[in-house]
């Protein structure tokens, strides 16, 4: 009975030590992702923002709150909403086929 006892003692450690290891691989994944998402998210804002820039004369010489102006005005535009909103339409309808 002692060694029925100790096996399964041993058996308890072993599974708690593999829950530990996949514990810890799922924070690393965790972490992986938060990471991935982070870069795709910067590497997405440096190239929009370039984007911006082209269309700009002296992209220097406007201030971010210019910029942001800009901005405000354009997308206020009753032709700027219905392009935007026909471009999710159509965004929307790709991601369901």
């Amino acid at each position: 009975m002692n060694e029925k006892l100790e096996k399964l003692n041993q058996e308890i450690e072993k599974t708690e030590a593999r829950l530990r290891r996949a514990q810890h691989k799922e924070k690393m994944l965790e972490h992986q992702i938060k990471t991935l998402n982070r870069k795709e998210r910067t590497h997405r804002l440096c190239t929009r923002g370039a984007m911006l820039e082209s269309h700009l004369p002296h992209p220097e010489a406007v201030t971010d709150e210019q910029v942001s102006t800009i901005l405000k005005v354009l997308f206020h535009r009753g032709d700027t909403k219905r392009l935007v909103a026909q471009v999710l339409t159509e965004n929307r309808k790709e991601d369901t086929e």
